[in-house]
C-alpha cells in the first residue's frame, strides 16, 4: 500500500488505503530523514482511519519557506507542499479545500505547525510530535541552517511561535512531547503558553512518557495523533462555511 512517487520532481512515499479514502494526510520527516514507508505502527492506524498519506522527501531543510541547497536550489520545502503536493492530492483523490491534514516529527513535527499557522485555510488540521521548534538553537552547528539564514536571530524569526495569527490560526492543533525530552520541551511549552495567551485552542500532551526523543515515543503517539487528524477533518467536511 506504499509506492514511491516522483511528485514536482521530488521523491515522496505515498499510502494509499484499500477503501476509498475522505481525506489525506502529508507527513513531514525529521531531520534523521525517515518516512513512514517501513512503520508498521502507522501503517496500520493510517489504513484503520482510511486516510492516504504522502510523505514527500524533504531533506535536512527544516521545512521553511527558505531555500535549502539540499532540497532545492529555487524553490522551497513550503512552495513545494503548497503548490505541488497538496494540489496533487486535491486533484487524485478529490479531497475538498479543507481535506488534508498535516503532522510530523520532530523538524517536521515544527514544520507541520509552522505550515497550519501560516496557512490555516490550506491546513485546518496539524499535529506536531516532539516538535523542534527551537530549532534556531542548531544554527551554527554544521546544519544547512547555516547556510539559510545569516545569524541565530533571523532564524529564530523563522520559527512557528513567530508565526501564529491572533485572529486565523487552525481550528484543530494537537502536540505532544516527552517530558524526557529535554532538548525540545521548552519550546513546546513555551507555545502552549502563547496559545493559552491568545486564546487559541489546542489538544496538547506533555505527561506521556517512552523514551524521549525516540521512535518508541513516536510510535506510542501514533493512535492519539492519526485519531486526532481523522476526527479533526472529519469536523471540517460538517462545515458550511
Amino acid at each position: 500500500m506504499w509506492t514511491q512517487e516522483t511528485i514536482g520532481g521530488k521523491g515522496a512515499d505515498v499510502f494509499t488505503p484499500p477503501g476509498t479514502p475522505r481525506f489525506g494526510v502529508i507527513f513531514l520527516h525529521g531531520i534523521g530523514l525517515e518516512t513512514l514507508r517501513d512503520n508498521q505502527t502507522y501503517t496500520e492506524l493510517l489504513a484503520r482511519w482510511n486516510l492516504v498519506c504522502v510523505s514527500p522527501h524533504g531533506q535536512r531543510s527544516f521545512w521553511l519557506d527558505r531555500v535549502c541547497a539540499e532540497f532545492d536550489a529555487a524553490i522551497t520545502p513550503e512552495q513545494h507542499l503548497l503548490g505541488v503536493v497538496a494540489p496533487m492530492m486535491r486533484s487524485r483523490w478529490g479531497f475538498g479545500p479543507r481535506g488534508i491534514g498535516v503532522f510530523g516529527i520532530s523538524m517536521g513535527g515544527q514544520g507541520a505547525l509552522r505550515l497550519a499557522f501560516r496557512h490555516p485555510q490550506a491546513f485546518p488540521v496539524a499535529a506536531g510530535i516532539a516538535s523542534a521548534l527551537d530549532f534556531h538553537e542548531r544554527y551554527n552547528e554544521g546544519l544547512p541552517l547555516d547556510d539559510m539564514f545569516t545569524s541565530k536571530e533571523q532564524c529564530r524569526q523563522q520559527t512557528a511561535l513567530m508565526h501564529i495569527h491572533p485572529h486565523d490560526w487552525p481550528p484543530h492543533l494537537f502536540f505532544a512531547i516527552d517530558p524526557e525530552d529535554v532538548d525540545w520541551f521548552r519550546g513546546n511549552d513555551r507555545l502552549h503558553e502563547k496559545l493559552s495567551a491568545l486564546g487559541v485552542p489546542h489538544t496538547m500532551d506533555f505527561t506521556t512518557s517512552a523514551g524521549g526523543h525516540t521512535w518508541d515515543y513516536f510510535n506510542r503517539m501514533a493512535e492519539p495523533v492519526i485519531r486526532f487528524l481523522a476526527e479533526g477533518l472529519e469536523q471540517e467536511s460538517r462545515r458550511l462555511l
